[in-house]
């Protein structure tokens, strides 16, 4: 019974957990499609960029217009996408389009340069977009229409696909508002996406990694603990040329940490051979953010 009461509170944290980070991505993202983006006049990257298109033509709000566009994509690649996956994505696709249609133009626009509006946009978009993905969950659109795409033409990497509707939309848009540099700027919003994403996914966690090959393994570990406080480990390992044996220290930390290590180290021991690595990723004690 007990058991069976701590699941049930595991999945409500959980739920609770996924609404938080779908309701803040929603946020930055619905800042960065009508605050910046709609404003500036650019086009965009996926159903936000059509929504933006039919906003400027015929004043349908970019909400509505997503939420039209994503049903009969959804229902195309139901099988694909699973049940779960598809419920999340309808979930965090009516809270965006909530903000985008009446919390952020409650909000004042930006005015400035469209080239800082562009890096705005794709910084809050980037980040918004992030935190939504990083629950398993998505705002339909694109997402959805790759995978119909992809069990269409399964020959067609994922990534192409992606690319092509992107640059497609952006192309569309520029034409159609006969905005050439909004191209250029809409290149640069997607380009922010994808690094903001990535700088998410695999960058929060990123550190220094090194490789220390020395005589004193076990003073090296305690010195490394003494000037940064992180744990390292010891690798046995042995001289190519001489056949000795030696210690090899690992240990990863983030760069200020590392900048002490190897002054120190550096001081102590004149004979270390030091490694040092970047680490993009790293997951454990002391390391995990989310």
């Amino acid at each position: 019974m007990k058991f069976k009461q701590n699941v049930k509170q595991s999945k409500y944290m959980r739920t609770a957990t996924d609404l938080l980070f779908e309701v803040t991505g929603s946020a930055l993202v619905a800042l960065a499609v009508h605050n910046f983006a709609l404003s500036a006049g650019f086009p965009m990257t996926g159903f936000s960029g059509i929504g933006i298109i039919l906003n400027r033509f015929f004043r349908i709000p970019i909400g509505i217009s997503t939420i039209l566009l994503n049903i009969p994509v959804a229902f195309l690649c139901y099988r694909l996408i699973g049940r779960s996956f598809l419920f999340r994505s309808f979930r965090c696709m009516f809270i965006s389009s909530f903000f985008i249609d009446y919390i952020a133009p409650l909000l004042p626009s930006y005015e400035g340069m469209r080239l800082l509006a562009a890096i705005v946009t794709g910084v809050l978009g980037g980040i918004g977009y992030a935190l939504i993905y990083m629950r398993s969950s998505s705002t339909g659109g694109a997402d959805f229409l790759i995978m119909a795409i992809k069990s269409i033409m399964p020959h067609l990497r994922l990534g192409t696909i992606a690319f092509l509707i992107d640059v497609g939309i952006i192309i569309i848009g520029g034409l159609l508002f006969q905005d050439f540099d909004g191209i250029l700027y809409g290149m640069i919003v997607n380009y922010l996406f994808a690094v903001m994403v990535d700088k998410m996914f695999y960058g929060i966690n990123s550190g220094k990694l090194a490789f220390i090959v020395t005589k004193h393994g076990k003073y090296i570990c305690s010195l490394i603990e003494e000037c940064s406080g992180r744990g390292s480990t010891i690798l046995n390992s042995q001289g190519g040329y001489h056949q000795d044996e030696k210690d090899t220290v690992m240990v990863v930390c983030n760069s200020k940490q590392m900048y002490r290590i190897l002054q120190e180290v550096t001081a102590r021991d004149k004979e270390a051979f030091i490694i040092l690595l970047e680490a993009h990723e790293i997951h454990g004690k002391g390391f995990s953010v989310l």
